[in-house]
């Protein structure tokens, strides 16, 4: 199944602009408000509402103040849960967000559903080499392929060791921003749904590059739906799909993202699915991460 209609999101208590991942995500500025932590807590609990008015399924984990992790209002970093009962956690870049690995969430999550295996890749963090779970990678969970772009964060050492031990098929590429800086995740360029892919072409320059990405997603029958450069730096790229409780599909992303679509794109995606949006620019702007980013996708079998 690509879409699943259980999701996990880690409740912020501290978060604010993190210096130490600042330097390679050009998403990420520090803003001059004061109350950061209070407006972004007041995003994640309005975002947490529309998800759940929409009939999503979603486990709501408190962080904590110690240790310091500025950033766990992005769980998908750093673990991964699959269909087969496995999980995977992450070699992470900064080492304030290796800090978000807890066991106790893990813990928590086994008392609802199957996990067989924990595979742990941290290990990779001793070598300075780095893959941060679904930002780093898109996966075509259907078709077993997964999409990453490289960059500091996404190691193709690691991205090879992970589709080898998941069974998945890499199609990794290089993806720059208008000014040449490459793209530190995956998921603010691309998007795979169930018949569709949304997707900025226009960052893999490399024409043998671009073809494969184009051909791969041809060959598994997604629709091609582009966004432009301006369109990715408002994170219309950084969506995930989803099914609610009555098995509708639905199109998750941030109000910025949403605002940012063109009429014909927002008249194409919704020929799949609803469109669910929420405002979230005071994390989008001290995090450097939205929507999808915020969401953890369990797929996991309930017990």
């Amino acid at each position: 199944m690509q879409t699943t209609n259980h999701i996990l999101m880690i409740r912020p208590v501290d978060f604010k602009f993190n210096a130490q991942t600042a330097g390679n995500n050009k998403f990420q500025q520090a803003s001059a408000q004061n109350d950061v932590q209070d407006q972004a807590l007041k995003e994640f609990d309005d975002f947490v509402t529309v998800l759940r008015d929409n009939g999503i399924d979603v486990t709501v984990i408190n962080d904590t103040l110690d240790p310091e992790t500025p950033d766990s209002i992005f769980p998908n970093n750093w673990v991964s849960f699959h269909e087969n009962g496995d999980i995977f956690l992450y070699p992470m870049f900064s080492e304030n967000r290796r800090q978000e690995r807890r066991d106790d969430i893990l813990e928590q999550l086994g008392k609802r559903f199957n996990i067989e295996r924990i595979n742990d890749l941290s290990g990779y963090e001793l070598e300075e080499i780095y893959l941060e779970g679904t930002g780093s990678m898109v996966l075509d969970r259907k078709n077993k392929i997964c999409y990453a772009c490289l960059s500091l964060r996404t190691d193709e050492q690691v991205l090879n060791d992970w589709c080898e031990k998941a069974g998945y098929q890499p199609v990794s590429f290089i993806a720059n921003d208008a000014e040449g800086f490459p793209i530190y995740h995956t998921n603010v360029m691309m998007c795979i749904a169930d018949k569709y892919a949304v997707i900025c072409l226009d960052t893999i320059t490399n024409p043998e590059e671009q073809k494969k990405v184009i051909q791969s997603l041809e060959n598994t029958s997604k629709e091609i739906i582009t966004i432009d450069l301006d369109q990715m730096n408002h994170f219309a790229g950084n969506m995930l799909q989803v099914k609610n409780k009555n098995g509708l599909s639905l199109l998750v992303m941030s109000e910025q993202a949403y605002l940012s679509l063109s009429q014909d794109q927002v008249n194409r995606l919704e020929q799949y699915n609803k469109l669910v949006y929420s405002p979230l620019n005071t994390i989008e702007t001290n995090g450097g991460g939205s929507a999808r980013c915020m969401l953890a996708e369990i797929h996991l079998a309930e017990k």
